[in-house]
């Protein structure tokens, strides 16, 4: 016997047939309106979770989601997609930070290496006291947006350089 048991009101069912009909939604959205239409209880056409598994190619665990999210949250819930959660600022390396890391690649590496590795930038960096942590991809993609070289306007570390023509034309 199925925890949430799905019984869908005449107008919420030919909302729901007239979306997957049109099929003019997103796919989740509509994948949810076939797992509803497909589990709804009042026409006497019980499929479990496993057929409608089978008949729309999506997993257990979805199918269980929409259908308790149908009971306990309403419909509207079941069909619309959840806000993401806030993240953090995705650019970790910015303003003062970037130009001391900047400062730091260019200088001179400490004794006994011969040049900065990612991992010693990031850990210079946490020492020095500049942030409180930092992974070696945060300071590589830091570097990568850098200019490299001080007479280009264009970022990178090496000009591209023009290809000989394959045309088999001579030059004039």
């Amino acid at each position: 016997m199925d925890k949430y048991r799905v019984t869908l009101a005449e107008d919420e069912r030919a909302q729901l047939t007239q979306m997957v009909s049109s099929g003019k939604a997103a796919a989740r959205k509509l994948t949810h309106a076939r797992i509803l239409l497909l589990a709804d209880d009042s026409l006497e056409q019980e499929h479990t979770d496993e057929q409608i598994v089978q008949a729309l190619g999506t997993s257990l665990r979805t199918v269980a989601r929409v259908r308790q999210q149908l009971v306990t949250q309403g419909f509207d819930f079941a069909l619309l997609r959840r806000p993401q959660p806030p993240r953090p600022d995705k650019v970790k390396i910015k303003g003062d930070v970037e130009q001391r890391l900047v400062e730091l690649a260019c200088s001179d590496p400490p004794l006994g290496r011969c040049h900065w590795t990612l991992q010693l930038l990031a850990d210079e960096l946490v020492a020095l006291g500049v942030v409180e942590r930092v992974g070696i991809e945060t300071v590589r993609q830091a570097l990568k947006k850098t200019t490299s070289s001080p007479g280009s306007s264009r970022p990178g570390a090496s000009r591209p350089t023009r290809m000989p023509s394959t045309s088999g034309a001579w030059k004039t």
